[in-house]
C-alpha cells in the first residue's frame, strides 16, 4: 500500500453508484467518501438495512493519507472473491478515505470463484467510473500564544506565508491557531518562533 506522493492524497468528492449484472446476478456498488472507521460502520449499517433482502453486502475501505488503514470483507462469499477485488480497485486508483460497498442479488446461477472475482471488481470499477476524484492536501495545524504588542509581527508572517486562520482570541495574551499544508509548516513555524514572547502548543496533522 504505497502512500501518496508528498503531502497530497486522492479521494472521491461525493457518493457514486454503479451496477453490474452477470448471469442474472445483480451487483450494486456504492462508493462513499469516509474519514473514520465509525463512519464506515454507520454506512454499512445503513446499507445493510436498505438492502436487507440481498444475498451479500460486501465491502472494502481505505483510510488515511498513508493508506495503511484498510479492510476487505467477503460477507459470506468464498474467501477472497469479493472484498479483495473491491480493495484492488481502490488501490489501482490510488484512492483513500473511501468505502465501497457491493450488494449482490443472487440470480440463481452460480458464478464460480473466478466469476465472482470478475463481477465484484467490475461492479466496484463501475462505481468509481461515475465518481469525481479529487486531490487533497495533508495539512498541519499549529496553536500558539503571544503578547499583544507583537500582533503586527505575527500578522506579517501570516500574510506572507498564507496559512488559514482557524481560530484566534484576545485575552491576557493573544492566541491563534493556523492551518497550512504540511510541507510548508516547518518554514511557518520557524518564522513564528522568532517572534518575541510567542510560545507554541504542539501542532497536529489534519486532512483538508
Amino acid at each position: 500500500m504505497s502512500p501518496m506522493n508528498g503531502d497530497t492524497y486522492k479521494t472521491i468528492m461525493a457518493p457514486a453508484e454503479g451496477i453490474y449484472t452477470e448471469k442474472r446476478s445483480k451487483f450494486i456498488a456504492i462508493a462513499l467518501p469516509v474519514r473514520t472507521v465509525d463512519e464506515v460502520k454507520a454506512h454499512l449499517e445503513t446499507y445493510q438495512k436498505k438492502y436487507y433482502d440481498a444475498r451479500h453486502v460486501c465491502y472494502a475501505y481505505m483510510l488515511g493519507p498513508e493508506r495503511k488503514d484498510f479492510r476487505a470483507n467477503d460477507n459470506g462469499e468464498p474467501s477472497g472473491t469479493a472484498g479483495r477485488p473491491i480493495l484492488g480497485q481502490i488501490n489501482s486508483h490510488e484512492l483513500t478515505d473511501i468505502l465501497i460497498i457491493v450488494v449482490r442479488y443472487f440470480g440463481g446461477i452460480k458464478l464460480g470463484t473466478s466469476g465472482l472475482i470478475v463481477a465484484y471488481k467490475a461492479a466496484a470499477a463501475e462505481a468509481l467510473a461515475s465518481a469525481q476524484v479529487v486531490e487533497r492536501t495533508v495539512d498541519a495545524e499549529v496553536s500558539f500564544w503571544f503578547e499583544y504588542p507583537f500582533m503586527n509581527d505575527v500578522m506579517r508572517i501570516v500574510k506572507e506565508e498564507g496559512p488559514e486562520i482557524v481560530a484566534q482570541g484576545y485575552d491576557t495574551d493573544c492566541s491563534m491557531k493556523l492551518r497550512i499544508r504540511s510541507s510548508l509548516m516547518p518554514k511557518l513555524r520557524a518564522r513564528l518562533a522568532k517572534v518575541e514572547t510567542l510560545r507554541f502548543e504542539e501542532e497536529n496533522q489534519v486532512l483538508s
